[in-house]
């Protein structure tokens, strides 16, 4: 099991019950960082946004 594998589990761990606020997290972070680019990187922080998402919403075994 390498380093990242650990990272993952653990980030994984952490999620569980806790979608919800972390998907919010998540959009205000991203809110935050377009309002202070003058919306400059808007497209790539949508991908970055919508890619933390899904890792959220991907089922866990």
């Amino acid at each position: 099991m390498s380093i990242f594998d650990d990272i993952k589990g653990r980030a994984e761990g952490l999620l569980r019950g806790h979608e919800v606020q972390v998907k919010d997290g998540i959009q205000k972070a991203g809110d935050f960082i377009d309002s202070k680019t003058g919306e400059k990187f808007k497209d790539q922080i949508d991908g970055v946004q919508q890619a933390a998402s899904d890792f959220v919403d991907r089922p866990k075994a």
